[in-house]
């Protein structure tokens, strides 16, 4: 057997030892399978919402508007009931699962895309150029993310159609401050290393010692990092449409069906209820499917 065929063969095996040592720790952590399920029903309830959801979400029925779900008596064919215009929640529920989790996700590596290079470019370079970075960090960090992104938007306003678009490029824009902090203190911790040093003596490129000398050293406190953040973006995206101030009508998010129902929560607790939990499970799924990583690829974690 050639020399190709046994280093491909060797690959193969480790990435197969890689994927069940994967499997049997996600078994062995409740926490972890917990956080799993949820985000993964989550992700497919998106995927699938056309084929899953059992009604139009835009639909009006004036005729059933209002109506209790259909285990609590309300009209059949309505498992969690219908809203002020008739419209069936459960659809709802399923549809705006895609625009909460994709505006989480697109939020979340904009954020990550510009928190890990000015982290990187911060930490490598030092200098002015670290001072400079890390004032502006601290000014970002002395802000509430929350009530940055409410402040941005105000002034730049979702209203119309690239309401979607602008929501998450102002979440990406302002939640990369995270990971510019967390990045720029894994490079300080490594760029001294020896390895780092001797490609620096033999004379290698500085983008190519940061890209293959020293990010591979925290890439899984990146990955650990935007697994928890996409539930903080989520819950900001939520609590901006709740206010108005986010994704527009008709297209339906969590956070609308919260402020569409906050008018009737005396007498329909269910428009608001249901999507409450579905966000509280979303991110309690993403969180706890973060600790979850950050046991299984940070080796200070182990004992």
């Amino acid at each position: 057997m050639s020399t190709a065929n046994l280093s491909s063969q060797n690959a193969s095996e480790v990435r197969s030892g890689l994927r069940l040592r994967w499997v049997r720790s996600l078994l062995r952590s409740p926490v972890g399978l917990l956080g799993f399920f949820l985000v993964s029903g989550a992700f497919l309830m998106a995927i699938g919402a056309d084929f899953i959801a059992p009604h139009d979400p835009a639909e009006f029925n004036f005729r059933s508007r209002l109506e209790a779900p259909s285990w609590l008596g309300g009209e059949p064919g309505f498992f969690l009931g219908t809203d002020q215009l008739g419209r069936d929640l459960l659809s709802r529920l399923i549809h705006g699962s895609r625009i909460s989790l994709l505006v989480g996700v697109l939020g979340v590596l904009i954020s990550m895309l510009i928190g890990v290079t000015l982290g990187l470019v911060s930490g490598y370079v030092g200098g002015f150029v670290d001072s400079f970075i890390s004032r502006v960090i601290d000014t970002f960090m002395a802000i509430p993310f929350i009530l940055l992104a409410l402040a941005v938007v105000g002034v730049v306003g979702t209203r119309g159609g690239n309401s979607l678009v602008i929501l998450v490029v102002v979440l990406g824009l302002t939640g990369w401050v995270t990971f510019a902090r967390v990045v720029r203190g894994e490079v300080l911790s490594v760029k001294n290393l020896e390895y780092v040093e001797a490609a620096n003596a033999l004379g290698q490129h500085n983008f190519f010692i940061i890209f293959r000398h020293v990010l591979p050293n925290f890439t899984a406190s990146i990955i650990v990092l935007a697994t928890l953040q996409i539930a903080t973006v989520i819950i900001a995206e939520s609590s901006l449409s709740f206010l108005g101030l986010g994704v527009q009508p008709p297209t339906v998010t969590w956070g609308i069906m919260l402020a569409d129902g906050r008018d009737h929560l005396a007498t329909s607790w269910w428009l608001s209820t249901f999507p409450g939990i579905a966000i509280t499970l979303t991110t309690l799924g993403m969180i706890l499917l973060g600790d979850w990583l950050r046991d299984v690829l940070d080796p200070r974690m182990k004992t």
